[in-house]
């Protein structure tokens, strides 16, 4: 099995970041641990990070409509489907969708994410679900960045990991990727990955199928995975 890094934070676009924060720190009893004007981060108590970076001139997604796709989104586990999504709303989000066990709803910045009835006695985090037209493919990918398995692949979808690095892979039929920078065919949501050796970490990445897009900073630069995905690898500096 290989593996090039971990996986570190979960990050959101939004316009108002403390909006966003706030709204999950209720929502899935996240604590804030850092913010600024830039960047908040939050910390759950089973291991998930989430991070809420400033984007002044992101354009909501407008699930189901593939024009507008959702790119990612959180999967939530409650006790009570009902009550829960009563909660979310009240403290900001909008239902729309779901079925007999699940409701879906859009957060304050219109990220969908998924409220699902399972055996557990508070909101818990179930993992992370990326939209891609070759759920298999992609999850091999990750299985591999990660240096994780692939725990389950089906007709429907894909699932890598387990506890806070659990990720999921949906099938999509018309699915639209994204084209950061390009405001209009907006992330939504990347991952970031810690690598101990940047050089050593792009090389793994683009062996994988990654593509290096434009974007750096001291220690962080952009990719896009097979899919069109924008994700950071990270790395330690002197």
């Amino acid at each position: 099995m290989t593996k090039v890094g971990d996986l570190k934070t979960i990050v959101w676009d939004a316009p108002d970041i403390q909006a966003l924060a706030d709204f999950y720190v209720n929502v899935v009893g996240l604590t804030q641990t850092y913010g600024d004007d830039e960047w908040i981060t939050l910390q759950g108590p089973d291991g998930w990070r989430f991070g809420v970076q400033h984007a002044p001139d992101h354009v909501p997604p407008q699930w189901p409509d593939p024009a507008h796709p959702q790119q990612l989104h959180l999967d939530l586990q409650v006790p009570d489907i009902d009550v829960a999504a009563e909660q979310a709303e009240k403290l900001g989000a909008r239902r729309i969708g779901g079925g007999e066990t699940w409701h879906v709803l859009a957060d304050p910045a219109g990220h969908p994410f998924c409220l699902a009835r399972a055996d557990v006695e508070a909101t818990t985090i179930f993992g992370v679900t990326l939209d891609c037209a070759n759920a298999s493919a992609l999850a091999r990918f990750y299985a591999d960045l990660l240096g994780v398995e692939v725990t389950y692949d089906g007709a429907e979808g894909a699932l890598i990991g387990s506890g806070s690095s659990q990720l999921m892979f949906q099938q999509v039929a018309d699915y639209r990727p994204p084209r950061w920078p390009d405001p209009s065919r907006p992330q939504q949501l990347h991952l970031d990955i810690t690598v101990p050796e940047i050089e050593e970490g792009e090389r793994g990445a683009l062996a994988l199928g990654a593509t290096r897009l434009s974007g750096d900073g001291e220690n962080w630069r952009v990719y896009a995975d097979p899919e069109g995905h924008p994700f950071c690898l990270i790395y330690p500096v002197d």
